[in-house]
């Protein structure tokens, strides 16, 4: 049997109309796709969080009043006592938070309190993706805030 002339493989421009689909496929597919927390996103979310508490810290010192950070690891978000702002922590990152039962003889279960002395009752919050994890502390003593990267295996 033989192949006529022209019959046999692609053209280059079949080649290229196929490529050409392709690539505008995928420039409107690869958008749709959840882009996972990365670790440099994990420390920057960890980095926000303690600039939240310090702020709400720094507001008792200044104002003269307790603060109150609440704490919501259902809601997966942290909102400032002093400016309401919240920081949303994102689904695929684990969410944690170890606090006190009672602070200043009240219950205190859902938040991180600072009082004006700049005290404040403590508490530990944790992140962590895909190896990297970091835990924000506040001193229950000083009120002081300090992000502590943690080994994970």
């Amino acid at each position: 049997m033989k192949k006529r002339r022209g019959e046999s493989g692609f053209t280059l421009i079949e080649m290229v109309c196929v490529l050409a689909i392709v690539a505008m496929l995928a420039a409107i597919a690869l958008p749709a796709f959840p882009h996972g927390t990365s670790r440099p996103r994990l420390e920057a979310l960890a980095t926000s969080m303690a600039a939240l508490l310090k702020f709400d810290r720094s507001a008792a010192m200044r104002r003269g009043v307790p603060v109150a950070t609440q704490i919501s690891t259902i809601a997966r978000t942290i909102r400032s006592g002093a400016s309401g702002a919240e920081i949303r922590v994102p689904d695929d990152v684990s969410f944690s938070a170890v606090l006190a039962d009672q602070c200043d003889q009240r219950d205190a279960g859902t938040t991180i309190s600072f009082f004006a002395s700049g005290l404040s009752c403590g508490g530990a919050l944790s992140l962590s993706r895909l190896g990297a994890s970091y835990e924000i502390r506040v001193a229950w003593l000083t009120g002081g805030v300090e992000i502590v990267p943690k080994k994970t295996f």
